[in-house]
């Protein structure tokens, strides 16, 4: 699917004439970026840029993206307008229930839209461990949550909706071997020391993932921070298989981690949204469902 992330990308790259230049001016590495004009290309079928020693430059189809491209964005932001002008008057209270790791990801960003976009509505948040949030949900107590929902459980009582599908990436310390190859398999992985990310059951994902290739990971060490990880993988302790959207190219301590994908591995993660099925949904869940369709820049979303 399109994404308006894409597409901010896609300008981004368009008007700076290079990856490098691109990739500062969003505050992203420059290996995502690459990744996000490459599957535009392939999800269009066109080869947007001319890539030469000097930079990038636009083909004539890039040139009329570039143009459509534009439209979009200005489109979406005059809808935002429309929408923050009309829901002023607005009132009640939006119950979120929300897990761990979609929490330190995720929340911030859809709240502060959403406490923007209706200033009188207010929200209250719950986070808790998945079977809880679902539990919470399926009762009735609370409105919507946001959560990983390759990990639901009860579908039957829960319609969902996908906001984002956030492939693996192997978590490695810089000059690490296995960066010299062209392609890396979970096969690869598995003799080689693993930190495991336990938040949000992702230990519990991590393990399907290595039943389902029929193999045995050598784990090291497991820990429920994200920033553990990144630190541990960082100092050379370990590797890690984790979700993309918890990436990002350094340590606390400013030391550089590499992400590379898995050849043998294409089930993203998927995050969204869930709420009760077969009842009439509270007043505000569409609103607020709309406003989180309407992902920004650092967030894959279909338009």
């Amino acid at each position: 699917m399109m994404t308006l992330r894409q597409i901010r990308h896609f300008i981004a790259v368009a008007e700076t004439g290079s990856i490098s230049a691109a990739a500062q001016a969003v505050f992203i590495s420059q290996s995502t970026l690459t990744q996000a004009i490459q599957q535009l290309e392939e999800e269009i079928s066109v080869t947007l840029f001319n890539r030469h020693a000097k930079g990038m430059s636009l083909t004539h189809q890039g040139h009329q993206f570039l143009r459509q491209a534009h439209l979009i964005l200005a489109t979406v932001e005059n809808a935002k307008r429309s929408l923050q002008q009309s829901t002023s008057q607005v009132k009640g209270q939006l119950t979120i229930g929300v897990t761990s790791l979609v929490a330190g990801y995720y929340l911030a960003d859809l709240i502060t839209r959403f406490q923007h976009a209706y200033p009188n509505v207010q929200t209250r948040v719950i986070e808790d461990e998945r079977p809880y949030i679902e539990h919470l949900l399926v009762a009735g107590e609370i409105d919507v949550g946001v959560l990983i929902l390759s990990n639901l459980e009860d579908r039957h009582a829960l319609q969902t909706e996908v906001l984002t599908h956030s492939p693996h990436r192997l978590w490695l310390p810089p000059r690490h071997p296995l960066l010299d190859r062209d392609s890396i398999t979970l096969a690869d992985v598995a003799s080689e020391p693993l930190i495991q990310l336990n938040a949000d059951e992702m230990g519990l994902h991590t393990q399907r993932i290595w039943h389902r290739a029929c193999l045995t990971p050598r784990v090291s060490l497991r820990t429920a921070s994200v920033e553990a990880v990144r630190s541990l993988v960082a100092a050379g302790l370990g590797l890690s298989i984790q979700p993309d959207m918890t990436y990002r190219p350094w340590s606390l301590e400013g030391d550089i981690i590499e992400a590379r994908p898995l050849a043998d591995l294409n089930e993203p993660l998927e995050v969204g949204l869930a709420w009760r099925r077969g009842t009439a949904r509270p007043v505000l869940v569409d609103p607020f469902l709309t406003l989180a369709r309407a992902q920004p820049t650092n967030r894959k979303v279909s338009i």
